[in-house]
C-alpha cells in the first residue's frame, strides 16, 4: 500500500481543496457519484479504443475518490450511508473499467486477445474480492489493511497504463493486476486467520468462568 507519508500529504492537499468546494451547494454523495460517472466515461472510452483520453479522465475521476471523503470531514457530513455509497460505486466504477478494457480487447483481435479477456476477469473478480474480505472481516471485528494492492494502488497502475496507450502493456498490465489483486486477497484472508487463531489460542488459555448468573458453590 502507499506509504504513509504519502498518504498523509494526500489527504493534506484534499483537506486544503475540500475547504474550497464547501463554500459550493455540493453534497459529499454528490461528489461521490459524480466520480463514477467519470469512470464510466473513461470506460466507454477505452472500449472504444481511446485509451490515452481514457486513462486521463480515469485519473480526473480518482480525484473524487479523495475529495468526496475530505468534504464530508469540512462539512461534518460524514453519515454511514456516505461510506456505504462510496464503497458501493467503487465497485461499480471498477466493474466498469475491467468492462471497457475487456472490449477493447474483444474489438481489437489479436493472438493474446483470449488470455487478455480472460485476464479481466480474473482482475475484476480479485479487486471485488479484495475489498469484500476486508469488509466482511471488518464486519466480525477483526483488522484488515494488509496486501500489496488495494484500490488506490490498481487505480494508478491502470491509468499509467491508459497513459501510455499501448494496447499489448495494457494487456500485461491487466495480467499483473489479475494475479497481484487474488494475491493481495489471500494476503488478507491470512491476516485474519492469523488473528482469529490468536483468539482461539487466547480463549483457550484463560481460565474457564462459570457463566454469568450460574449459582456459585458454597465454601467449605
Amino acid at each position: 500500500m502507499f506509504t504513509t507519508r504519502f498518504q498523509t500529504w494526500v489527504r493534506r492537499k484534499a483537506q486544503g481543496a475540500a475547504r474550497l468546494l464547501a463554500a459550493l451547494p455540493l453534497t459529499p454523495n454528490m461528489v461521490t457519484v459524480g466520480g463514477m460517472l467519470a469512470t464510466f466515461v473513461a470506460a466507454v472510452l477505452a472500449g472504444f479504443g481511446h485509451l490515452r483520453w481514457a486513462g486521463v479522465v480515469l485519473g480526473f475521476a480518482g480525484t473524487f475518490d479523495i475529495l468526496d471523503g475530505a468534504l464530508a470531514r469540512a462539512t461534518n457530513r460524514s453519515y454511514p450511508y456516505g461510506a456505504f455509497l462510496d464503497s458501493t460505486t467503487d465497485r461499480g466504477s471498477e466493474g466498469a473499467i475491467y468492462a471497457g478494457v475487456a472490449a477493447f480487447f474483444l474489438w481489437r483481435p489479436g493472438p493474446f486477445t483470449r488470455w487478455e479477456v480472460l485476464a479481466c476477469l480474473f482482475a475484476l473478480a480479485g479487486s471485488f474480492l479484495v475489498s469484500y474480505v476486508r469488509a466482511r472481516a471488518q464486519s466480525l471485528g477483526f483488522r484488515c489493511d494488509s496486501g500489496l494492492f488495494a484500490r488506490p494502488e490498481r487505480v494508478v497502475l491502470t491509468v499509467v497504463a491508459l497513459l501510455v496507450g499501448v494496447p499489448d502493456l495494457l494487456g500485461l498490465v491487466i495480467a499483473v493486476l489479475a494475479v497481484l489483486t487474488n494475491l493481495t486477497a489471500l494476503q488478507r484472508i491470512f491476516e485474519v486467520y492469523q488473528q482469529a487463531r490468536a483468539e482461539r489460542r487466547s480463549a483457550a488459555a484463560s481460565p474457564a468462568r462459570p457463566p454469568a448468573g450460574a449459582p456459585k458453590r458454597p465454601a467449605r
